[in-house]
């Protein structure tokens, strides 16, 4: 039996139907909302691709289920196009051309934007940084961050 939650993601309030509370965020967010920017990329909190921002800290939406959510504000790579930090980090991105594949690179970029949210910046964001890129844009990555 399904049941409906809102959840306000990227500053809109959206009602969703899900199958169950526990339903991870992530598939929420992808198969629910259509917001594909979030990754599926491991699916056991190590790799970093499906992290977003609730309540302005770095949460893995892979093991953050859907009732937890609820009522609590989530900003996705959607989103930072209207955040100021947001725009700051993706401006750095382009300028230092970090993405190589691209695929880990939105929940990177949600990493940086919650390490920029609780005042840290520089080096202080790359010790914070635990999200994996395959394509290993690492130290294109620190020149972004550096920026920050």
């Amino acid at each position: 039996m399904a049941t409906t939650v809102t959840l306000n993601v990227n500053g809109t309030n959206h009602t969703a139907s899900v199958p169950d509370t526990g339903m991870p965020l992530l598939w929420a967010l992808r198969d629910i909302l259509g917001m594909t920017g979030t990754k599926y990329g491991c699916g056991v909190e190590i790799c970093g691709a499906c992290t977003v921002l609730v309540d302005g800290q770095p949460e893995k939406s892979c093991d953050m289920d859907v009732g937890s959510a609820a009522g609590r504000k989530i900003l996705t790579i959607e989103g930072l196009v209207n955040d100021p930090d947001g725009k700051k980090a993706q401006a750095a991105w382009i300028a230092a051309q970090v993405p190589q594949c691209g695929y880990c690179q939105s929940g990177m970029l949600m990493s940086v934007v919650g390490a920029m949210k609780a005042g840290h910046h520089g080096s202080q964001i790359a010790g914070e940084l635990n999200n994996i890129c395959v394509c290993g844009t690492y130290a294109r990555i620190n020149q972004a961050i550096q920026t920050l």
